[in-house]
């Protein structure tokens, strides 16, 4: 069956009297006759206007390249009144935009709305806005504009959204009339950009404000109460003191109230649990104290409460939000602060909680066994207390769990082989405790596990296969347990591999020989780091959650590792020589195999392009020390002491810059300038270990191997009465 459109053609009265028309024109003039709306002509002046603003602007995606012609409808981002084509909004958001806004924008005289967000604009911002007096809403936000708030815009009595936010070169002192120029103003964002000073009473008294931001500026003085309706109130990151008031005015409509890094005192107050709105309270990051009243329930309405980063006391509170099966808090941060005593029952009763963290505190007792009530649970992060018992069996009712993080506690017993119930998990960091016993073979089943941390517990047995089916591992620390046995023939091969940390335990046997993985090879970590910045030593894990609420509270969990590439196998028995393939090794950033009773020889280093550290002090190596190493530009380590090197090191080579890197090698000539040959000597009291020998190089010692960092992107809890947006920041 053909198809066939039929499309309207307009025929003139008397078709013989008028000169034939292109088809394409023929049409055109057809929708203008049966659709008006569809070939509104712009406003000769506004088109003018328009083409001006067009000429300073940069275009890369040719966005504006349907600006041509009369037609209002055709022109990317522009509206005009349907009578007059006088143009009435100009929405030129996130098209990748840039250059300077030309004056000849003011001239739109008609204008009630303009969005130039989200580009890449620059210079002031035009003083003739103010001369737009239709004009109702302006946003410029996330562009380059700096300077000043220029004072013209008071004469905006019309305006009811102003928009400025992340213009970071955006400042200077508060304007005096920013809260009193236009009554109509309902929203106000200047966050994320440079203003100063304190903001004026007006702007506490504005009845039409419903949403106010100014966060992340330099804004000072005390917190006041506002006196309107507020539903949105953002704050944080200023210079802010006082206490914490109760925002009586908004006790019906605030939903989202952030004050996070400021310097709050005091108590919080239990009359904040009267906002019954409220669904996002942020207060981290202040210097708020005592305890939390027993009188402090929040609604179940509240989906995000985060209190981390204060100096709060006493007991975790009992009840600290009313909850449904259907609703209730999503996320609980109460970390970083001083709680002491028990984990209560009734936190294991919010049965909607999706993360919670209470790490950094002083809790002791055992975890209750009725956290497997948390059902919908994805974070868990109890770290840094002083938690004792085994990790409750009850865990795995947790099946949704991605991160489990219970690391520098007292926690004792065995990893239970049932622990393969969460086979969503991805971060398994129980570090720093007391924990015993092999690991279980059926946690092959945790096959989405890509960060493990075992370290500094009392682990032993042998290496099992269970490990080779975490196919998507990127970091794995065994250190500093009773491991024994042969290191596994599969220990390089782990495809996402970034860092691999055995050290301190008993393996045995040779290091494996065989090919390592791309990961390994080509440094895809994706860090930047000063190379004049000193190796770290202390491991420091730092991770960014973020989180999306949409209607149904569900949390969105994601992160990203991003860590010093390398391998630490020191203080074992392993003996035999290096692998000469783990010197061609080119995406690796250090390499810690001292301690150890390896002989042979030391291959070249040239093709170890982003070597920072080496460490292969108290071995049996021997002969002499391989060639230039002056192209290791990143090179800041060097440690090779206390083997059987011989032969000379000539000065010119590269290794002047490491003092004390070739000690305890008496058969070993170090040259001098001017000074002849030095031979390698012992250290002044011979007994010392490793950590305790003088000079430079050895301040940064490899007591724990890897710099990891996990970055959890926010997607945003949103802001509207059905969803909320929360950005959370953790450090373990």
């Amino acid at each position: 069956m053909e198809l066939k459109w039929d499309v309207p053609v307009f025929r003139p009265w008397i078709p013989s009297k008028l000169p034939s028309l292109p088809l394409l024109l023929m049409l055109v003039l057809s929708l203008c006759l049966f659709s008006p709306t569809k070939c509104l002509d712009l406003d000769p002046d506004d088109k003018s206007s328009l083409l001006c603003f067009n000429s300073s602007v940069q275009d890369p995606n040719r966005s504006l390249a349907t600006w041509v012609g009369s037609n209002c409808t055709n022109w990317t981002g522009i509206s005009c009144e349907n009578r007059t084509g006088r143009v009435v909004s100009v929405n030129l958001a996130n098209m990748n935009l840039s250059g300077k806004v030309l004056p000849c924008l003011c001239n739109l005289s008609f204008l009630e709305y303009l969005n130039l967000s989200g580009n890449n604009f620059n210079g002031t911002i035009p003083t003739c806005f103010g001369s737009l007096a239709s004009l109702k809403t302006i946003d410029l936000s996330h562009n380059s504009f700096s300077g000043v708030l220029p004072d013209n815009i008071t004469r905006l009595g019309q305006l009811r959204e102003l928009v400025l936010n992340g213009n970071q070169q955006l400042g200077g002192d508060l304007p005096w009339w920013i809260g009193n120029f236009s009554s109509n103003l309902e929203k106000l964002d200047l966050s994320s950009n440079s203003f100063n000073g304190e903001m004026p009473d007006s702007l506490f008294h504005l009845k039409s404000l419903r949403h106010l931001d100014l966060g992340d500026n330099y804004i000072s003085g005390n917190v006041h109460e506002f006196y309107q309706s507020l539903e949105f109130l953002g704050l944080a990151s200023n210079k802010l003191f006082g206490t914490l008031p109760c925002f009586s005015a908004s006790t019906k409509s605030l939903t989202v109230l952030t004050l996070a890094n400021n310097s709050l005192v005091g108590g919080i107050p239990t009359c904040i649990a009267s906002l019954e709105a409220l669904a996002h309270l942020n207060l981290s990051f202040n210097h708020l104290s005592y305890g939390i009243s027993p009188r402090l329930v929040f609604t179940e309405k509240l989906l995000v409460l985060d209190l981390s980063f204060n100096d709060l006391s006493g007991p975790l509170p009992g009840k600290i939000a009313e909850a449904t099966e259907k609703s209730g808090l999503v996320l609980l941060d109460l970390s970083h602060n001083r709680f002491s005593g028990k984990i209560p029952l009734k936190i294991t009763e919010l049965k909607s909680l999706q993360a919670l963290f209470l790490s950094h505190n002083l809790l002791t007792g055992e975890i209750p066994a009725r956290i497997g009530n948390l059902t919908y649970l994805q974070v868990v992060d109890l770290s840094y207390n002083s938690l004792s018992g085994s990790i409750p069996l009850d865990i795995v009712g947790c099946f949704q769990l991605l991160a489990l993080i219970l690391n520098n506690n007292n926690l004792s017993g065995e990893i239970q082989p049932e622990l393969d119930a969460l086979d969503s998990l991805k971060i398994l960091d129980v570090s720093h405790n007391k924990i015993s016993g092999e690991i279980p073979l059926t946690l092959a089943g945790l096959k989405s596990l890509e960060v493990v941390d075992l370290s500094s517990n009392n682990l032993s047995g042998t290496l099992n296969d269970a490990i080779t089916k975490w196919l998507n591992l990127k970091y794995l620390s065994l250190a500093h347990n009773k491991f024994s046995g042969n290191l596994p023939s599969w220990l390089f091969t782990f495809e996402a591999i970034q860092v691999i940390d055995f050290s301190g335990n008993k393996f045995s046997g040779f290091i494996p020989d065989g090919n390592f993985n791309i990961s390994f090879r080509s440094n895809n970590g994706n860090s930047v780091r000063d190379p004049k910045v000193p190796f770290i030593s202390v491991k420091s894990i730092e991770i960014k959650v973020s989180a999306m609420v949409i209607d149904t509270s569900e949390l969105s969990f994601t992160f990203k590792v991003s860590s010093m590439v390398g391998i630490d196998l020191s203080d074992n028995l392993l003996r035999g020589e290096i692998p000469n393939v783990l010197f061609e090794v080119e995406g690796l950033e250090y390499l810690n195999l001292s301690y150890n009773y390896l002989d042979g020889q030391l291959p070249s280093l040239e093709k170890m392009w982003n070597l920072r550290a080496l460490d292969l002090s108290h071995n049996s190596l021997s002969g002499q020390i391989p060639g230039n190493i002056s192209t290791l530009k990143d090179l800041i380590l060097l440690n090779l002491s206390y083997n059987s090197f011989s032969g000379s090191v000539p000065v010119n080579q590269g290794y002047r810059r490491f003092p004390g890197a070739f000690a305890g090698n008496p058969d070993l000539c170090v040259e001098s300038s001017g000074e002849g040959c030095e031979r390698g000597s012992p250290p002044a009291e011979p007994g010392k270990t490793f950590e305790e020998v003088e000079g430079p190089i050895l301040v940064w010692v490899f007591c724990v191997s890897a710099f990891v960092s996990f970055y959890l992107g926010v997607v945003g809890l949103f802001c509207s009465a059905r969803a909320r947006s929360y950005i959370l920041r953790k450090k373990v």
